[in-house]
């Protein structure tokens, strides 16, 4: 597993959360897009204790080259507390190579681009949609499959939290959800994981606590968000999908969300000083 994150005096975890981030070098900031130094201020006034990157941190292919020239002189300066997790965008660089340099051992393995850690009381597993080579990596039996299982099967008395690039369900009109991940959601909701966060679709969107079929389930169902509004760009509205409770792509921002031993609260956190709002708390389910 990853280094631990230790809980604050209060026992708690502060966390940001997106995905989705940074433009190449050069490239001007506009309304709709390049807004990484903009979601970058904002996890700054959060002042979290752990940042999740979902995927995609770095555009086009991210190359080493890149990420030093654009994410690193704005998400960058919280590197040290950063745990991502691999996007599609950074597979288009042979081997992932540039994520893997620039991230070193935060990134985990490079042989498997998927690992774990503690967070507090929590324990948090970040996940491999991109397969990185393997082209079975995200059924069941795989080897990401396997060592899921036993990984939550070692945590399975405390509350977790898994993040991933690509989501399982999504509104937006560019991706739409992934069913590609169905058997890592059913790994993760066997495991007992109370939320699942993700990026890919470059908008916000909470969903009520559901299967991995889609189906409502508020005693053992996993909440889920997609946060893929961290500075690229913005996706529109498509088929709006069960048990979407709310979908936002007017603006970036960043999820903030607060760990506790016994449960967890989120907010959304927008770049332009809270013109849009979404904020709740729930409990740990549990195994």
């Amino acid at each position: 597993m990853a280094a631990p994150i230790p809980a604050g005096p209060t026992d708690e975890v502060v966390l940001a959360a997106a995905g989705d981030i940074a433009c190449p070098p050069g490239d001007k900031p506009q309304e709709d897009a390049c807004q990484q130094a903009a979601t970058a201020d904002v996890v700054k006034a959060i002042d979290p204790a752990l940042v999740l990157t979902l995927g995609d941190n770095q555009y086009p292919s991210g190359r080493l080259e890149d990420f030093q020239g654009s994410y690193d002189v704005t998400w960058g300066r919280f590197k040290t507390i950063t745990r991502p997790a691999i996007g599609n965008h950074e597979t288009q660089n042979p081997d992932a190579a540039g994520y893997f340099t620039y991230f070193g051992p935060l990134a985990g393995d490079p042989e498997t681009g998927y690992y774990s850690f503690d967070a507090g009381s929590w324990h948090v597993v970040s996940l491999n949609t991109e397969c990185h080579g393997d082209e079975d990596c995200l059924h069941t039996g795989s080897a990401q499959d396997t060592w899921l299982r036993a990984d939550l099967a070692d945590n399975r008395t405390r509350c977790v939290l898994a993040y991933m690039h690509k989501p399982r369900f999504s509104s937006d009109d560019h991706h739409g959800g992934s069913t590609a991940v169905t058997d890592l959601w059913q790994t993760l909701y066997d495991g007992g994981v109370d939320v699942v966060l993700a990026g890919h679709a470059h908008n916000y969107e909470r969903f009520a606590p559901q299967t991995p079929d889609g189906q409502l389930d508020l005693d053992r169902g996993m909440r889920s968000f997609v946060v893929g509004t961290g500075g690229r760009s913005l996706y529109d509205l498509g088929d709006k999908q069960p048990n979407s409770e709310l979908f936002y792509s007017d603006g970036f921002g960043v999820l903030k969300m607060t760990l506790r031993s016994d449960g967890y609260s989120w907010e959304f956190v927008s770049t332009d000083g809270g013109s849009f709002v979404d904020s709740g708390s729930d409990t740990c389910r549990g195994p």
